[in-house]
């Protein structure tokens, strides 16, 4: 190792060594203002390592000169590959030399703690390709030679990621374009941290308690406040959600720390630790009057260095008494994204997408819609998910986080926006549109060279091949890819409807599928047809062997790990496209789902329970039952009955669950039990919409339809206790930890037998569980010690 490149000497001509989040940092550094200090380990570094690694694998061999082509499409190879390469990386042996002048670098800081940075650098790189955002991350380590070695690795490693290697091919990006330099900065306590978006219509500061990792793993949500930009002046602020904060432990014992997070971003247990905030603070702005200010000014500083459009990571270190303010990033708005007019709605299913709009209005009878497309609607049904297997993104104008729309979207990973008021009229069909599923925001693309007419469009053609500008949610990790995962005792399970995705997802770090929702996994057989219409027209044979062998899909791919199949819960109004001679003329605003249902017509569940029983006659006992929308105890038994006489209790691992999301469950409970319910599973959707009074559906109330409220969070509290006095099991399967993971602390430490969550969610969930679960451990250990 030649030379280390500290940020205050990093020179134009070395910005292909350090990479563009080092060089940008430097820039700023060299300018006078505040950034955290730091050091570079060039991307010539990593060309050195590659280069050494002296691998007998002919994969390898000949990195970092391999361009890799291999097919991607192909989940397995690409999954089996990256777990090779970066096995390779991982058990490889740094030089003691490097490591050391590292150390001796980092030691002057006078620090216990270290971040490594990804400080990436892309020759001839796309347009599309530029925003890299979330694909690699950065890594915690304690400032000692074999920690820094391990960090030094896995920041190494992530290039080779199975997302990574997809990414790169699909941006026609070769190996040997790539240069990946690592940023080494101090780590202090920080009092709070946060980042600020600035653009000509304004700007907006996001900040929590802590260390800004809170952020960043969406573990919670963040104060924000929004800003005029010509004047500095606060338009608005809101309180975010904010229960849990990172902090530097130096001085927590090994044993003690193994309740840090053991997620892709922390290398050693001893460098970081969380802690749950006090429920006082939790009410708390996290900036101080005169922090909020201090990063107002730091931003109007900036747009002179800067220009108007930029965003900006900081933190303010150090205790009340003795603080800074520093910037530990800086980045620029991406040259794809124009500057015209955009539409703000929900950000329900993250990702970004560059593709053509279809624009559909109520009145249209679809029977397919062109590849590739941002689908424009007022609202999504249910009924609609076969439609949109093969579309990029989807915008609605109606609907919150738990609407029909974002829940298809998240199960399917594709990128979504919700409650985009006017967006039906504000977009047309054939505009080239980037849908920004993490912020809510949809741009106009204007740059030369779009084209897509409205005209191709009615044609069903696409112009453009859609691009994706985010890492790709699929092919998840396999367990090769997970075996460095902490174990955890909170049982992990999977939301699913869709057979498609069975092989992308069935090598998840998950025990079983906490909700296969039969409504949606039968629309892919049902042509339209609502089953009584099968039923009535003497069909009940093909049916019974065509949803027998969906069911069977499942059971047979996650075998023996446990399936909790949702009987039917829908109402007519959901499924338009079903027509059912038998359903009420009359619709509620419930409708008749649920149980209820059943009693009304029993042809339809006695099907299912046939279903079932065949996928148990075939071999399979893994499948349980768990009945939707459960009003009373008298429909229970009904359902229990049907379910004895269907033999599907001759199984011994058989068992019939409930959700517990009608509000009369927190009074019914114990008599469920005494009637035969082996378990329940919260559904935190319909409960919320229920307690609150506020229909899901509607965006525009997403501020009142609120999972984390307390008359919400007390109900979850008290099904979880009185579950265990039942001595059943008590599972959640609704969206609330999915899109809120900061409450996972509180079921986990309330005694939740299990967590089920969509494919896209499973990652962060398991690191929140091992979190929670750590940390109890924790703090027994230290009452322990308190006591003795």
């Amino acid at each position: 190792m030649d030379k280390l490149y500290w940020l205050d000497q990093i020179k134009l001509q070395d910005r292909a060594k350090v990479g563009d989040k080092a060089f940008h940092l430097s820039r700023i550094m060299q300018r006078g203002y505040a950034v955290m200090p730091g050091f570079v380990v060039s991307a010539e570094i990593l060309r050195q390592f590659l280069e050494n690694l002296n691998s007998s694998e002919s994969l390898v061999a000949d990195l970092p000169h391999s361009s890799l082509h291999l097919d991607v499409a192909n989940w397995r190879q690409l999954q089996q590959v990256a777990g090779r390469l970066r096995e390779e990386i991982l058990t490889a042996t740094v030089p003691q030399q490097w490591v050391s002048t590292i150390f001796q670098a980092a030691r002057e800081w006078q620090t216990g703690c270290l971040i490594l940075r990804p400080s990436l650098a892309v020759s001839n790189a796309t347009l599309s390709m530029k925003n890299i955002s979330g694909l690699l991350e950065s890594v915690f380590c304690q400032c000692e030679p074999e920690a820094i070695a391990r960090a030094l690795k896995r920041t190494w490693s992530q290039i080779f990621r199975a997302r990574s290697l997809l990414y790169w091919q699909h941006s026609g990006i070769n190996l040997q374009q790539i240069s990946l330099a690592v940023l080494v900065q101090p780590v202090e306590n920080a009092i709070a941290s946060g980042l600020l978006r600035a653009n000509s219509s304004g700007w907006e500061i996001e900040a929590t308690w802590g260390l800004g990792i809170a952020i960043t793993q969406g573990e919670v949500q963040p104060d924000v406040y929004y800003i005029q930009q010509a004047t500095g002046v606060v338009l608005e602020q809101q309180l975010g959600n904010k229960m849990l904060a990172y902090g530097v432990d130096n001085a927590a014992s090994e044993a003690f720390l193994q309740a840090v997070p053991n997620s892709v971003l922390t290398s050693d247990h001893t460098c970081l630790s969380t802690y749950v905030i006090q429920e006082a603070q939790q009410k708390q702005y996290a900036l101080q009057e005169e922090y909020l200010q201090q990063i107002i000014a730091l931003g109007t500083q900036l747009v002179s260095e800067l220009g108007k459009t930029f965003t900006i990571k900081w933190t303010i270190t150090g205790q009340t008494t003795s603080s800074k303010l520093y910037i530990t990033q800086v980045s620029f708005p991406q040259s794809v994204i124009p500057h015209g007019h955009f539409i703000r709605g929900l950000g329900a299913a993250g990702g970004r997408v560059v593709a053509t709009a279809l624009v559909i209005n109520p009145q249209q009878k679809l029977e397919q819609l062109p590849k590739g497309v941002i689908l424009v609607v007022p609202t999504i049904a249910p009924d609609w998910l076969p439609l949109l297997q093969q579309v990029a993104g989807i915008i609605t104008e109606q609907g919150g986080l738990t609407s029909h729309a974002a829940i298809l979207a998240r199960e399917l990973g594709i990128a979504a926006v919700v409650n985009a008021t006017s967006a039906t009229s504000l977009i047309q069909t054939g505009e080239r549109l980037l849908l920004d599923g993490d912020r809510g925001e949809v741009y106009r693309i204007t740059a030369e060279g779009e084209t897509g007419t409205r005209g191709e469009m009615e044609r069903g053609k696409v112009a453009e091949n859609p691009v994706s500008l985010h890492p790709p949610i699929f092919p998840y990790h396999s367990p090769a890819l997970t075996s460095h995962l902490p174990m955890i005792t909170t049982q992990l399970l999977i939301n699913l409807s869709q057979s498609t995705l069975i092989e992308q997802v069935q090598s998840l770090p998950v025990d079983g599928v906490g909700l296969l929702r039969s409504e949606l996994m039968v629309l892919n057989i049902l042509s339209g047809q609502h089953p009584n219409s099968w039923i009535l027209g003497g069909r009940q044979a093909e049916l019974l062997e065509l949803w027998s062998e969906q069911i069977m899909q499942f059971a047979r791919a996650f075998a023996p790990r446990p399936i909790f199949y949702r009987s039917l819960d829908w109402r007519s109004q959901d499924f338009p496209s079903l027509s059912d001679n038998l359903q009420s003329s009359l619709q509620s605003i419930l409708g008749e789902r649920g149980t209820f249902s059943y009693l009304q017509n029993p042809a339809v569940f006695e099907l299912e329970l046939k279903a079932l029983a065949s996928v148990q006659q075939a071999g399979y006992s893994n499948v349980n039952l768990l009945l939707p929308f459960v009003r009373t105890v008298e429909e229970f038994v009904f359902c229990r009955r049907k379910v004895e006489q269907a033999l599907l209790t001759e199984v011994s691992q058989f068992q019939l669950w409930m959700m517990a999301e009608v509000p009369s469950v927190l009074f019914l409970l114990p008599e469920y039990v005494k009637a035969g319910a082996d378990g329940i599973s919260i559904g935190t959707n319909d409960l919320t919409q229920l307690l609150l009074g506020v229909d899901r559906e509607q965006g525009q109330l997403a501020k009142v339809f609120n999972e984390r409220h307390p008359a919400v969070m007390s109900a979850i509290a008290q099904l979880i206790q009185i579950a265990k006095s039942a001595g059943i099991p008590c599972s959640i399967c609704g969206q609330a930890p999915a899109i809120y993971p900061e409450i996972i602390d509180k079921l986990v430490e309330w005694g939740i037998t299990s967590i089920s969550v969509e494919p896209e969610a499973v990652e962060r969930t398991y690191q929140a569980i091992a979190r929670a679960e750590q940390r109890l451990i924790l703090e027994a250990a230290r009452r322990k010690l308190h006591l003795i």
